[in-house]
């Protein structure tokens, strides 16, 4: 999905430390894992890739978006997280922090848009499945998520994630390259800005957006938009440099 929708999925836990059994058919492969309890979500993860029904979601997600973690604290309620999400694209840095409530084994957010997720098994041990529905302006579309404690995963886990993908019957995942580097946490490093995104997801952006994402040739048209404008501006960098 792209970057400006997967906010509704970036919700995090930690599935067994203990090394799972390999996990191959698509009964087990789509079994639903429980919540342990808050404390299994925090800390930092790092986005692997992701599959939804949105049209030409995995051109967008690769022409937009460069590489992106999470760093997940305690909210004040029992039950509330919050989430700093960090992603680079187009070079630059942009962040985004909502509240993820946990509701017995389900992950709820209702701001920036509803979205409701669960944890699916997987015999990756420090990886977490999420599968999700979420609604963006007056569409649902549902998606899955791979994110890892790691910064890269090992090709049998990511190839089971595919797996995942495609006994779900979503489209090819898009997986993220981490060779192109992370954005430095902004608590530790003042060297490179952030731009917070978080006022920007309102409703009427996310009526505009729910428009665009209906129609594949506008999506194609926004990605080239995005492309050229992407272009340009890494080549201005340099005559500047």
């Amino acid at each position: 999905m792209t970057e400006f929708a997967q906010v509704a999925v970036a919700v995090f836990s930690l599935l067994s430390l203990g090394q799972s059994a390999p996990v191959t058919s698509c009964d087990n492969l789509l079994q639903q894992n429980s919540i342990q309890g808050r404390d299994q979500f925090l800390g930092t993860w790092y986005y692997i890739g992701e599959s939804t029904n949105i049209i030409g979601s995995k051109l967008l997600t690769q022409s937009v978006l460069q590489s992106s973690w999470w760093n997940v604290t305690a909210g004040n309620k029992d039950n509330d997280l919050i989430s700093f999400q960090n992603q680079k694209m187009f070079g630059s840095c942009f962040s985004l922090t909502y509240t993820v409530s946990v509701e017995n084994n389900t992950l709820v957010m209702v701001n920036p848009y509803p979205s409701s997720a669960f944890l699916l098994n997987t015999g990756c041990p420090d990886c977490l499945v999420v599968y999700s529905n979420y609604t963006i302006g007056s569409s649902q579309y549902k998606g899955m998520q791979l994110m890892s404690r790691r910064t890269e995963i090992s090709a049998p886990e990511l190839e089971e994630f595919k797996k995942q993908v495609e006994c779900l019957k979503l489209p090819e995942p898009a997986i993220l390259d981490s060779e192109k580097g992370f954005c430095p946490d902004p608590t530790v490093s003042t060297e490179i800005k952030s731009l917070d995104l978080s006022s920007a997801f309102n409703s009427d952006a996310l009526d505009q957006l729910d428009k665009i994402l209906k129609h594949e040739k506008a999506v194609e048209i926004l990605t080239e938009t995005i492309s050229f404008i992407s272009k340009t501006s890494t080549s201005a960098k340099t005559v500047g440099n």
